[in-house]
């Protein structure tokens, strides 16, 4: 199950990033330490990022609250 917004160590809403945010994902993906979660927020699936995040060695669970939130749970694995 997904962490709740308040149980994640960190937690980045890009549905407030103006532009793509793939530059602030990233930035958090690299400064994440092993020990901790990040909660991506988006407007939609982000399927697009799923391999990339395979690629750097986290795993990744995604529910949406049936609405227009997509909440991405991100961990090293």
């Amino acid at each position: 199950m997904v962490t709740e917004r308040n149980e994640a160590d960190r937690c980045l809403d890009v549905r407030e990033i103006d532009g793509e945010p793939f530059g602030e994902i990233t930035a958090e993906l690299e400064a994440l330490p092993d020990d901790e979660t990040l909660l991506l927020i988006n407007s939609f699936e982000p399927e697009p990022l799923y391999q990339v995040l395979e690629e750097r060695g986290f795993r990744h669970e995604t529910t949406s609250d049936g609405s227009e939130a997509w909440y991405v749970e991100i961990r090293h694995e």
